[in-house]
């Protein structure tokens, strides 16, 4: 009987030692490769970012990517309180998505205001702007929202009249493959282009609809076509693009931009 139990003690002190040892190795595995991780998340990042402004694509290399993003985009914090710049942040370091689940850096939204299903939006953000010849060529400002099963995380890119769509996507999504994953494909995205965000009244009017643009139509240039099979993922993105244009999101600083009191 005693042997019984020394040998069943002694298994459980292997197994635990060889536990203890593997945690340890796992830990320090994931330890080291955190910079690595952070550097690869902002490499796909800044490749987005410079997709959806036109300025390259996904066949570009990491040494491409940096070097493209360093020469032709500028990244800047604003404070979407006041909608102006600020220096209060990193705009090379700084998260906004982080920055949004704490309460002295974002504020909660209330359920008339949260129709993008986010339920806190940071106080900073961090927009990405493309010059040429001093003027402002293209704004690219990221985007966030509930579609019909997850939170889409993209970008919208703007040209120099802050209200011609240069381009979207989203480079992050849990939606169904051939549903409402089809915001992926590049013939939907190619839709967005040239279409207008605000109408006369400088009002957010772009929206998702269903069914096919009438060309005919004189809100046409506000609309795009919907996605088949998918009406609650293209109702999230309509929600999502329509906040983050709007006076809760980066409204008041188009506003200031189109002023130059930025």
């Amino acid at each position: 009987m005693s042997s019984q139990r020394e040998s069943t003690t002694r298994t459980l002190i292997v197994a635990l030692i060889v536990c203890l040892v593997c945690s340890i190795f796992v830990a320090g595995a994931a330890v080291a490769l955190r910079p690595t991780q952070t550097e690869n998340r902002l490499l796909d990042k800044q490749r987005s970012i410079l997709a959806i402004a036109g300025l390259g694509d996904a066949s570009l290399s990491s040494a491409q990517v940096k070097q493209m993003f360093d020469e032709r985009i500028q990244a800047h914090v604003v404070d979407l309180e006041t909608g102006k710049f600020s220096d209060a942040q990193d705009p090379i370091t700084f998260d906004p998505l982080a920055s949004s689940k704490d309460p002295a850096l974002s504020k909660a939204l209330t359920g008339q205001e949260d129709i993008a299903s986010i339920k806190r939006r940071e106080r900073y953000s961090t927009v990405y702007m493309v010059e040429h010849d001093g003027q402002l060529d293209t704004l690219i400002v990221p985007v966030r929202g509930y579609g019909l099963w997850s939170t889409l995380h993209g970008f919208i890119a703007v040209k120099g009249d802050l209200n011609t769509v240069a381009g979207f996507g989203f480079y992050e999504h849990g939606e169904t493959p051939g549903l409402g994953g089809e915001i992926d494909n590049p013939n939907w995205r190619k839709l967005w282009l040239d279409k207008k965000l605000f109408d006369s009244n400088d009002k957010v009017a772009i929206r998702v609809i269903k069914g096919n643009v009438d060309s005919s139509s004189a809100t046409a240039e506000n609309q795009v076509d919907g996605l088949a099979g998918a009406t609650l993922t293209s109702n999230g993105v309509t929600h999502l693009v329509q906040f983050w244009l709007g006076e809760n999101g980066f409204g008041r600083f188009i506003e200031h931009l189109r002023a130059g009191e930025a």
